[in-house]
């Protein structure tokens, strides 16, 4: 139901960000050719309808780049942040692409500081067109304006998740009328109208634009009387299958010759495209990473070396994809020890095993650059679950239901949960919820944005030692 109203919502959006872009472009050629010096040579040389042509595919190409990141979602509470990054990544995709276009087909030579400005003002110009538009569908809401009532049959977890649901996206237009009583009776603000019996008096009287049913199996099968009833009064019906606590946020149902099949647990790792795109974007990235910081690695090696007996590598077993064992590197942070203890003993704070280099190394997760090169090999991810050792793995499987979940997704060097400070000697309860997170809601931005902020966790972590 919220997929029926989003169309709206984006063309509102759609609409809005090509004006925006188109306004962006605008003031960069102005700014270019009309407020900084030295403009005129290339306004000469350069047909001004060039520009014009480049404005107009620059404004398309950014649509449809927001469209292709799924900018245009419902937005969540507290996900300001989210959008203003989603914005610079689709930015930045866009220029990526038409400056990859403009280089293979040389028509003209465009000044590069109009592409510039563009960008920078473009930023500034489409977040202030979504905060307008959001502003104008909530004033048209709080007026009343195309609001759909809606009225929930049943109080149990699952209509009052969907009844919150529901006010986190008010801004497409849906007033929960009330309860309809059912068995199991969660606390909530919105009113109980009455029970099962009073559905047809209680359809008379406030006359919803729409029903759900989000009545369990133990509360009775009232289906059937509700769907004779919406028909009866040409009311709209959707169910909330009563088996939903066993369903994750993205779970999906598909249809196959016209049988709905329901999946428990949406992976988009798991998409043939998601797989190709995550991993071109780990090789490039790592070999670029290898050859940029090169000099560290051969410097951190020599203090190894130094400071210490030993290999500068450390290899050791950890669990991956699909639960297969991998061998990862480390740069060597401890004394030398028997196998069975590196692999049985937990790292602790002021770990006695520690070298003086390795201290440093651990602080700044030096430790880990390494694994840029299981990254190459395929063994990991640039961002993904920190695998664990198999002892351990064997030991939390038993200990916390959810665990295994994490070998959904190849290991990485930097997660969700370590971002969130889960990482040391920390809840393992709540590393496991974080990376089930990331599996379940992955996207290519989503891992942009914890590299992105992983050089900041590494300096301010506590939990790194």
């Amino acid at each position: 139901m919220l997929k029926e109203r989003s169309q709206s919502f984006k063309v509102f959006f759609v609409l809005a960000d090509f004006l925006m872009v188109g306004l962006s472009f605008a003031s960069a050629y102005f700014t270019r050719f009309n407020l900084l010096p030295d403009s005129e040579f290339q306004r000469i040389v350069i047909d001004p309808n060039s520009y014009l042509i480049l404005g107009i595919v620059l404004s398309f190409s950014q649509v449809i780049s927001f469209l292709g990141i799924n900018l245009y979602h419902p937005r969540r509470a507290q996900s300001y942040i989210d959008e203003f990054f989603s914005i610079v990544f689709g930015i930045l995709l866009n220029l990526l692409v038409v400056l990859s276009l403009l280089f293979f087909f040389r028509g003209e030579s465009f000044s590069r500081l109009v592409v510039t400005l563009f960008a920078l003002y473009n930023l500034f110009f489409v977040g202030i067109g979504h905060s307008i538009v959001r502003s104008i569908l909530r004033r048209l809401r709080r007026k009343g304006y195309n609001l759909r009532s809606v009225l929930v049959l049943g109080t149990g977890k699952s209509a009052v998740i969907f009844a919150n649901s529901l006010k986190k996206h008010s801004i497409y237009g849906y007033r929960i009328l009330g309860f309809i009583k059912g068995k199991e009776q969660i606390e909530t603000d919105i009113p109980v109208l009455g029970t099962i019996s009073d559905l047809e008096k209680l359809l008379e009287n406030l006359e919803p634009d729409l029903i759900i049913y989000a009545m369990g199996q133990t509360e009775g099968n009232h289906l059937k009387k509700t769907i004779r009833l919406s028909d009866f009064y040409g009311i709209d019906t959707k169910v909330i299958p009563s088996y939903e606590e066993f369903l994750t946020a993205n779970g999906r149902v598909e249809v196959i010759d016209g049988l709905p099949v329901i999946s428990i647990r949406n992976i988009p790792l798991q998409l043939g495209y998601n797989r190709i795109l995550k991993r071109t974007f780990d090789l490039v990235f790592s070999l670029g990473f290898i050859l940029l910081f090169s000099p560290i690695f051969i410097g951190i090696s020599i203090l190894i070396k130094l400071s210490s007996q030993g290999p500068i590598l450390y290899r050791q077993e950890r669990v991956g994809l699909d639960n297969r064992i991998f061998w990862m590197l480390k740069f060597r942070t401890m004394k030398v020890q028997e196998k069975k203890d590196s692999d049985t003993l937990w790292t602790k704070k002021d770990d006695p095993r520690v070298t003086s280099i390795g201290k440093v190394l651990r602080k700044f997760s030096l430790d880990e650059l390494p694994q840029f090169w299981n990254v190459v090999k395929g063994d990991m991810s640039i961002v993904g679950p920190r695998p664990e050792r198999p002892y351990y793995v064997e030991k939390f499987r038993m200990e916390f239901e959810k665990y295994m979940r994490r070998h959904a997704s190849k290991a990485g060097i930097t997660g969700w949960a370590q971002i969130n400070g889960w990482r040391g000697d920390t809840s393992i309860e709540e590393r496991v919820e974080a990376d089930i997170y990331y599996i379940e809601n992955w996207s290519l931005f989503f891992d942009l944005k914890i590299i992105l902020l992983t050089p900041v966790r590494a300096i301010l972590d506590r939990n790194a030692y």
